[in-house]
């Protein structure tokens, strides 16, 4: 008789995983600096702990039933308009002469000021750009595995109870979704 499945929450296996990687990959290079080894080898160990620790997980989920809850805010009803100008134009951008004397000094002054509150903007507007850009791609992180692991917990039916069939599933995803990293990484590094 197989037991009621357990749900864990989404959103806090995408948190432990996304600081599990990190402290990993923060481990594997300071510890690569102490041996020094290259990036190379040190990603290739970074990526093998991650893929045995993926490894695992999958495979005691499958074995225990586990299913993955979906608890991430929704962001659907947010669109986002399309704010660039329809002209292929590039606005002109004025060009200032402060010209001779006390009145061009002030001048000169007043432009410096507008100048460095309009850069101190830009800054803030890039800044912006920064933060959106990557909640844009926390965000696609989060989506891409949650719905892989979703995927894999759906074998949990088929596996519950069974070590040796989780194994094999568990091992067969994690060579899915990290064995193209590594090709890719030892394509680039023959080339």
């Amino acid at each position: 008789m197989k037991a009621a499945k357990t749900y864990l929450k989404g959103q806090s296996v995408f948190i432990i995983s996304i600081i599990v990687i990190l402290l990993t990959i923060l481990t594997v290079y300071i510890n690569g600096q102490n041996h020094e080894r290259s990036i190379t080898s040190n990603f290739y160990i970074s990526l093998a702990i991650i893929g045995t620790v993926l490894f695992l997980f999958m495979t005691y989920g499958l074995y225990k039933g586990i299913g993955l809850k979906d608890n991430f805010p929704n962001f659907k009803s947010y669109e986002v308009g399309n704010h660039i100008p329809s002209s292929g134009e590039i606005p002109a951008i004025p060009i200032f002469e402060g010209g001779d004397g006390i009145g061009g000094f002030i001048m000169s002054v007043l432009v410096w000021i507008g100048m460095t509150i309009l850069i101190f903007l830009l800054l803030i507007l890039l800044e912006i750009a920064f933060w959106f850009t990557l909640f844009i791609i926390i965000m696609m992180l989060y989506w891409l595995f949650f719905r892989a692991l979703k995927l894999v917990f759906t074998k949990a039916a088929i596996t519950q109870g069974d070590i040796r069939i989780s194994a094999l599933y568990g091992l067969g995803y994690s060579i899915l979704y990290l064995g193209w990293i590594f090709i890719i990484v030892f394509i680039a590094q023959k080339f």
